[in-house]
């Protein structure tokens, strides 16, 4: 009887997720394992006849500087990402006192990651105006007679990219963050603070190493996003200037739907996520010296 019984709830199990694993199948393991496949050929969109190249495009990827560009532009990327999480945790530490207005902010601040990325990008180019954008124009105001072009130069144009994002991804990770400070004990905080823990302490010492699941929660799925996103650059400067903000997804892209290159593409979508893995592996790797459960 029990058997049947245990048989029975596990029918009833891949009932459940029967259609889920359909999905996982038709739209993400057969396109993933059709893209490797495309890797060893010279396929081009709309050219019926397909070659096998072997290692060819491997090759060709490994010598171009293009390539190269677009995995360092993709670093300086990901540094935005540390940099919105420290942002939204402070934030969140803030927004979790006894301030006024506290909801309010919480929902001012979300609402960025909420937004379109096109409303979001055309935003953005409307402030980083190099002549008449209002960024420039405080900047002139407080003294500074020749400010930065942002978006329309090389040397400045990842950086105005990486404030996009900060800004973009800050108040997801302020959500988040808050709902781990919601879990920290006030019991720990007072007897904390009757030992003599002065503010800085009880943040440094007791609250980040609580909230640290959280940290490597929003790292990793950052990492993840950030490197796999192109549609705010791309609505933004399209790669450019002189590909100084083209990163290794808008390179995908590119080739793709650009040159219709869907071989090469396919070489380079495979090498991001590579990337993509040791970057993870790494990190579940280093998250046990400094991730406290």
């Amino acid at each position: 009887m029990n058997n049947h019984w245990m048989r029975r709830q596990r029918r009833l199990g891949y009932v459940f997720i029967g259609p889920s694993m359909i999905g996982v199948l038709l739209f993400f393991l057969i396109p993933a394992a059709y893209s490797l496949g495309l890797v060893f050929t010279d396929y081009k969109f709309m050219n019926p006849k397909v070659g096998f190249v072997g290692f060819d495009n491997i090759i060709r990827m490994l010598h171009d500087k293009l390539f190269y560009l677009s995995l360092k532009n993709t670093v300086l990327f990901l540094v935005a990402v540390p940099v919105s999480i420290a942002l939204g945790f402070v934030v969140a530490v803030i927004l979790n006192q006894r301030i006024y207005l506290k909801k309010l902010l919480r929902a001012l601040y979300f609402m960025p990651y909420i937004t379109s990325g096109v409303a979001v990008a055309f935003v953005w180019m409307l402030l980083f105006q190099p002549k008449q954008g209002p960024i420039n124009g405080f900047l002139r105001g407080i003294g500074i007679e020749h400010p930065p072009g942002w978006l329309s130069t090389t040397t400045t144009s990842m950086f105005a990219i990486d404030i996009i994002w900060i800004w973009f991804l800050m108040g997801y990770n302020m959500i988040i963050y808050l709902a781990a400070l919601q879990e920290v004990s006030p019991e720990l905080l007072e007897a904390a603070k009757i030992d003599g823990a002065r503010p800085g302490q009880l943040l440094r010492k007791i609250i980040w190493p609580l909230v640290s699941p959280t940290t490597f929660l929003l790292l990793v799925t950052g990492m993840i996003m950030t490197i796999k996103t192109f549609g705010i650059i791309q609505a933004t400067t399209q790669g450019g200037p002189g590909n100084s903000t083209t990163i290794l997804s808008l390179y995908v892209y590119q080739n793709a739907f650009r040159y219709y290159d869907m071989g090469y593409a396919a070489t380079i979508s495979w090498a991001l996520f590579i990337i993509i893995l040791i970057i993870t592996v790494v990190q579940w790797i280093g998250q046990k010296r400094w991730v406290h459960y």
